[in-house]
């Protein structure tokens, strides 16, 4: 799947925090995605829990890269 398709008039919803982690979940043709967004990543920025996907679009590309990126069925 392409980064721009996937973000496009896209949003993520937040789905709990683990072990220094939020974690995000996306939609895309009919399947939902997670990935992982670092706290130590943050700053002083806010994070909602539902947001444009444009805004995570540098954590989803790095969870690709990394594997992270996941299916959640």
């Amino acid at each position: 799947m392409r980064l721009v398709e996937l973000i496009k008039n896209n949003v993520v919803h937040f789905k709990y925090y683990r072990k220094g982690h939020l974690y995000y979940s996306i939609g895309y043709e009919k399947e939902n995605f997670i990935f992982p967004v670092p706290i130590d990543d943050i700053g002083d920025a806010t994070f909602l829990e539902k947001d444009k996907a444009m805004m995570f679009m540098r954590y989803i590309k790095k969870a690709q890269k990394e594997g992270t990126f996941v299916c959640n069925a």
